[in-house]
């Protein structure tokens, strides 16, 4: 005897997709509260580098911070978050800032040591902050990214009791023993030592 299946209408299928999905529609999203979680400065995103390429850590506990070091990454934002990730290249920064509107990446978190300024006494004192941009190609540094490095700058300088001069917000080209000219001379530490003491 054969039987019958009963047909399923449109409207009771959407009805039964709609009734299952109620549940997850009250939960939180976690990845996204993980993602929150996980940065250091509230309007970043998360975007973490390769567990290979920086060194956990508990600072400042386990070091001081005193000092932030700006960097230009000669790569798009894209390729500096691929790069941060391929164990290959054991580089990292805490921060990368996005050129067209200054969007703020974290990617390794402050208490870690990143491996950015080539130097290891530096990298366990320091904040990283990366820039998408070419040295030699000053359109790179737009009003957007000034501003938002800006205000991350400030923020680390406020978390950590850092002084906000040029002795100890300094360029990757100031570390001892680096082959770095990077952030380049098109950087204009005068205007941005100024937004950071006004941010």
């Amino acid at each position: 005897m054969d039987r019958v299946r009963p047909r399923l209408s449109r409207r009771r299928l959407l009805k039964g997709a709609a009734l299952a999905a109620v549940p997850y529609a009250l939960l939180s999203d976690p990845l996204a509260s993980a993602q929150t979680a996980a940065v250091d400065y509230p309007p970043a995103e998360w975007q973490p580098a390769g567990a290979s390429n920086y060194t956990l850590s508990t600072r400042p506990a386990s070091y001081a911070i005193d000092r932030v070091i700006i960097h230009v990454t000669q790569e798009t934002y894209n390729d500096t978050l691929a790069i941060f990730n391929d164990p290959q290249r054991q580089v990292s920064a805490h921060y990368l800032v996005r050129s067209a509107d200054g969007h703020v990446a974290q990617c390794v978190r402050e208490a870690d040591i990143a491996w950015h300024a080539g130097n290891w006494t530096y990298n366990t004192r320091s904040i990283g902050i990366e820039h998408e941009g070419w040295v030699d190609q000053p359109g790179y540094f737009t009003n957007a990214l000034y501003a938002e490095s800006a205000k991350l700058t400030a923020a680390i300088c406020a978390k950590y009791g850092i002084p906000r001069d040029r002795q100890h917000i300094i360029g990757h080209y100031q570390v001892p023993g680096t082959d770095h000219t990077d952030p380049g001379p098109n950087w204009d530490w005068v205007r941005y030592i100024r937004m950071v003491n006004f941010a």
